[in-house]
């Protein structure tokens, strides 16, 4: 039996996709998705914690999707695989982020609008391979939305 690496998010896009090309023209899309737990313990106030999440579009298609409709604070559903990626910055120092890819095979984008309406972007369509994402960027722990 093979092994499963699945990752699927609801949440928010806490700032506006940033799209990039590899150096052979493949297109990627980049975004943070924020996804919040809210709990109340007898007597207490309202609690929130919210997860970032780095999101990398390989696939040509849904990064033609995520260009055009997702804007910050667009509510979507993300279907991806779980990648850890390492890197030396200019200083030396070693970084490791994880991300969730949607790569050329594997991935699915749900547009989620506000009154529970949705547009369907899925489906698996040729793009270049994980392995050509530039260095990623930290990502902040403010809530930009």
């Amino acid at each position: 039996m093979s092994c499963i690496n699945k990752a699927i998010l609801l949440g928010n896009l806490g700032r506006d996709p940033e799209i990039r090309t590899t150096s052979d023209g493949k297109p990627i899309a980049q975004f943070t998705l924020a996804t919040s737990e809210v709990w109340s313990s007898p007597g207490k106030e309202r609690q929130t914690r919210t997860e970032w999440h780095r999101i990398v579009v390989f696939n040509e298609h849904l990064v033609s999707i995520v260009e055009r409709f997702l804007k910050k604070g667009q509510r979507v559903y993300i279907e991806g695989q779980i990648r850890t990626r390492k890197w030396t910055d200019q200083n030396g120092q070693e970084n490791v982020i994880r991300e969730i890819v949607l790569n050329r095979f594997r991935g699915e984008i749900v547009l989620l609008g506000d009154r529970g309406t949705t547009a369907p972007a899925e489906g698996p369509h040729e793009a270049s391979p994980p392995e050509a994402a530039p260095p990623a960027d930290a990502v902040s722990d403010d809530i930009p939305f």
